[in-house]
């Protein structure tokens, strides 16, 4: 019996560039992997570590965002869903030159349902 291979997760969202609209400085950034910081850090996040031009990266997505979709959606929202969440929420910051030497972002539960509903992910 063998049991398929899922998807690696560093491939969650595929490897982009920013350009910071004040400074032109380009970013490029890689997903590398999520966590649930609950446990961890005993924060109340989901976090996300990206590569931004080498350097790591979290973005902390608020845990009750979480709640609140699955809420709202009837399911939970997916690793890939997560990380695409994350990805939007950094490159915004980056184009937007936003504390772009900080090592961590901490997103807050409205500002996950924002993204939520850019990315189109509430159906």
């Amino acid at each position: 019996m063998s049991i398929p291979r899922a998807k690696v997760m560093s491939e969650l969202v595929a490897p982009f560039a920013v350009r910071a609209r004040l400074t032109g400085e380009e970013y490029k950034v890689r997903f590398s992997h999520l966590w649930s910081a609950i446990a961890t850090r005993h924060s109340d996040t989901i976090d996300c570590k990206f590569l931004v031009n080498g350097r790591g990266v979290v973005v902390a997505l608020a845990h009750p965002g979480f709640v609140d979709f699955h809420q709202r959606a009837g399911r939970p929202l997916s690793d890939e869903e997560t990380a695409q969440v994350a990805a939007a929420y950094l490159r915004a910051a980056l184009e937007s030159d936003c504390d772009s030497d900080r090592n961590q972002h901490f997103v807050s539960r409205e500002e996950v349902l924002r993204l939520v509903g850019e990315l189109g992910l509430l159906g």
